[in-house]
């Protein structure tokens, strides 16, 4: 009976065969190993991702919460009896710096006074701040005009001025409002208003003083130019002895130049700034209108409460920077 033929070399190809499948689990085992590794770190950089997010908010709402904290304590200092005080802040725009919670603070704050604004203000100092901020004569008036033409409640146009006719040529789709100015911003929108002509004047209106005047006991200089045929020494002169009653904590001196453009000073609304820094380089800059009517059911209303954008490039002055280290609260 012939012997059944076995294959000789079974053994070598089922040794070759495991060798194979323990290369595959090997490479298996590398690719889910990178596989891991991939995922966990994604997992850890998504986890710090949230951990520096909720830092940063943790900052930010730290830094708004003593911002805000510094214009109550600045329309507290607006309203201080003892407004002789040599620890009250002062309220002619010059910084007030404040230490809170480890925080430095920097807090400017003037009454609306010490603006012009264009709802009330006289034509001739309306005008004049055109002047003062670069426009030529003829222009002035034409931009003057236009604006006590957005301004008055009638449609009737001034040699100069803009209507609604005037609006429609020039393309836009609006007409003046006939109506007061309810913001500054909305000074962009008068015919004949260019964008750097508004970012000069923006910071020295204002429409919340509703006085005819201004008040040169807190007024900038830029805004006391406006002051129609005011020679520049004189201005440079009372500047310099309002400077020197500051330091010295006595009465600002009269302006006799200011003429009838003077106006008193008013108690009932504020423009504050405060600027917080904190340790970590979190900043946040606050800009509010606050008015303040004693006796009434409401003492305190907010009539500008919003988040300023922080200067690109803050300005470097060894002298300032020395004269606002942070005192102690």
């Amino acid at each position: 009976m012939p012997r059944e033929h076995v294959p000789a070399r079974v053994p070598a190809a089922e040794a070759l065969v495991r060798r194979a499948q323990r290369g595959v689990a090997l490479v298996l085992v590398m690719w889910l190993g990178a596989l891991l590794a991939v995922v966990s770190s994604s997992f850890l950089y998504a986890s710090r991702s949230d951990a520096l997010v909720v830092r940063n908010s943790l900052s930010i709402a730290r830094a708004e919460a003593i911002a805000d904290a510094a214009v109550f304590r600045a329309v507290y200092d607006a309203n201080r009896v003892d407004v002789g005080s040599s620890t009250a802040w002062r309220r002619d725009g010059a910084p007030n710096p404040w230490t809170f919670d480890g925080a430095t603070v920097r807090v400017e704050m003037s009454d609306e006074s010490a603006k012009i604004d264009i709802n009330t203000a006289s034509d001739p100092l309306l005008k004049g701040l055109l002047v003062s901020i670069g426009l030529p004569d003829d222009e002035a008036q034409r931009l003057l005009d236009a604006i006590l033409d957005w301004r008055d409640p009638d449609s009737l146009k001034r040699i100069s001025g803009a209507e609604e006719a005037d609006y429609k040529a020039a393309g836009l789709a609006y007409r003046p409002a006939n109506a007061q100015f309810q913001a500054i911003e909305e000074l962009q929108l008068v015919l004949g208003m260019r964008p750097d002509l508004y970012r000069r004047m923006a910071p020295l209106v204002t429409v919340y003083s509703r006085q005819n005047g201004i008040n040169p006991a807190t007024a900038s200089r830029e805004v006391l130019r406006a002051i129609p045929n005011l020679a520049p020494e004189a201005l440079e002169r009372f500047l310099a002895l309002r400077e020197e009653a500051r330091q010295r904590r006595e009465s600002i001196p009269f302006f006799p130049e200011a003429g009838a453009f003077a106006s008193p000073a008013s108690a009932l609304v504020t423009s504050v700034r405060a600027h917080v820094g904190l340790e970590d380089g979190t900043a946040f800059l606050r800009d509010a209108v606050v008015m303040v009517k004693p006796g009434a059911r409401r003492l305190v209303t907010a009539l500008v409460w919003r988040q300023a954008p922080l200067p690109e490039t803050p300005q470097s002055d060894p002298a300032a920077e020395a004269a606002l280290q942070p005192v102690p609260r």
